[in-house]
């Protein structure tokens, strides 16, 4: 092989290049006079600027760049109020260099572009109307950052400094304070201490109650230090040998609200992140539904069980809810927290292999949740044969949810209604909430 055919590494190259559309990931396209694609990070559409390449090959498909110098602004940039954000440094927020309504409008370019591309649905077909909806107090006045994020995962360094990864890196940007923590975690003071021997340090704030737990991955063969930090939390640990989440002292579990109820969740477990989420999306489901009393409902990836609650709470004591559930830790919080309903049913079992052992054949109504690899075409098919009058899809990806939503054209369903809400502000993360309706009238 000629040294002229040997692939060689393009990172570090700069491009001058004018700025295209947004792309999904927290990105915007461009190309290079030579005709190659470039996915461009701390950039907006529209802009010109110096990109250098971060990843890729003189043979790859596309390149990944970041814009370091900005020659022509988007009138929607703003400068980034996180000293943490921007090229090189920590990867966890996408736009902070974005208004906040030029954020939302970003996503919902990016929502309509995946429904087009991978379910071949324009917002109208898709009974949308274009906007992506902020979570109640997330607007702001220009410079501050809504402090949603009440589950932080902090990256520790050799050293014992604490820090969040770059953008597609193991590499650590050590940090003092994140802007879009919550204040019940920055309220521990976990980046202002030294965290020898630990991987990872995670803080979890309740919204629902005033319970915190730091949740501490050891590096291999290190000791848990002493955790004494400025307010009072419970303390769990993951085990170099399992993986699993064990309690070190205090609740090994916190307690949330949703919907006017009370939900345990165990041991580190799945919870939404932006204190209004839980809510924002039993309600937009619950509309959807129009749950009527004494119907079967189905609560599919039910995690701890608040779309099985809301359900229960709608149907009465002649309606029944069936949830299904991988996670045992999170059936066993489903269970009790849903203790009180007698006709709700928590199996634990992923849903492609458990729905089918059921043996249900119809029901009302159905919630799926699924993880962000969506539900799968076998699993949209086995759904959408029992006939439910109406299906709510919750999707924290839209290109998942574009593609089961092909699936559900081509078993006989539609999207009524579709709803996203910026529910991860400065991220490029939506969320989304559809509900499908039967192909033919009257069922």
């Amino acid at each position: 092989m000629t040294e002229q055919n040997e692939k060689q590494s393009l990172v570090g190259e700069e491009y001058e290049v004018e700025v295209g559309p947004v792309a999904h990931g927290g990105h915007c396209i461009a190309r290079t006079s030579d005709g190659r694609v470039l996915f461009v990070r701390h950039t907006l559409p529209g802009e010109k600027v110096v990109a250098r390449v971060t990843e890729g090959e003189t043979d790859s498909r596309f390149l990944r760049a970041d814009a370091v110098t900005i020659l022509t602004p988007s009138k929607d940039r703003v400068e980034a109020p996180c000293p943490f954000a921007g090229p090189g440094k920590c990867g966890g927020c996408d736009w902070q260099h974005a208004k906040p309504g030029a954020q939302r409008r970003l996503k919902g370019e990016v929502v309509a572009e995946q429904l087009k591309r991978l379910a071949g649905l324009t917002p109208e077909e898709a009974g949308w109307d274009g906007t992506v909806a902020p979570a109640e107090g997330d607007k702001l006045p220009a410079g501050e950052v809504p402090q949603w994020r009440t589950r932080v995962q902090y990256a520790i360094d050799e050293d014992g400094r604490v820090g969040l990864r770059k953008h597609r890196s193991h590499d650590i940007e050590p940090v003092d304070h994140c802007m879009i923590a919550a204040a019940g975690v920055t309220e521990l003071g976990i980046e202002k201490r030294s965290w020898p021997a630990m991987a990872s340090v995670e803080a979890i704030a309740a919204s629902g109650s005033n319970d915190r737990q730091v949740v501490l991955t050891p590096r291999p063969g290190g000791r848990l230090p002493l955790v004494e930090l400025d307010k009072p939390v419970s303390v769990l640990r993951v085990e170099e040998k399992d993986g699993g989440v064990h309690r070190v002292h205090g609740r090994p579990f916190v307690r949330e609200r949703a919907d006017g109820r009370t939900y345990r969740v165990g041991m580190g477990g799945f919870w939404q992140v932006h204190p209004q989420a839980a809510d924002t999306l039993i309600k937009a489901v619950m509309q959807g539904l129009m749950p009527r009393k004494g119907e079967m409902a189905l609560d599919l990836y039910c995690g701890v069980g608040i779309f099985a609650g809301a359900l229960a709470e709608r149907l009465g004591e002649t309606g029944a809810v069936l949830g299904i559930e991988s996670g045992k830790r999170a059936v066993e919080d489903a269970r009790h927290n849903l203790a009180d309903f007698p006709r709700v049913r928590i199996e634990q079992g992923k849903v492609d292999t458990a729905l089918p052992r059921t043996g249900i054949t119809e029901c009302d109504l159905i919630v799926l949740d699924p993880p962000r690899a969506g539900a799968g075409k076998q699993t949209v098919r086995h759904i959408a044969s029992l006939s439910a009058r109406r299906i709510a899809y919750v999707a924290c990806d839209p290109a998942a949810l574009a593609r089961d939503l092909a699936y559900f054209a081509e078993a006989g369903y539609k999207p009524r209604t579709l709803r996203v809400f910026d529910l991860f502000p400065m991220t490029h993360h939506v969320e989304c909430v559809a509900i499908l309706e039967p192909l033919e009238k009257g069922r």
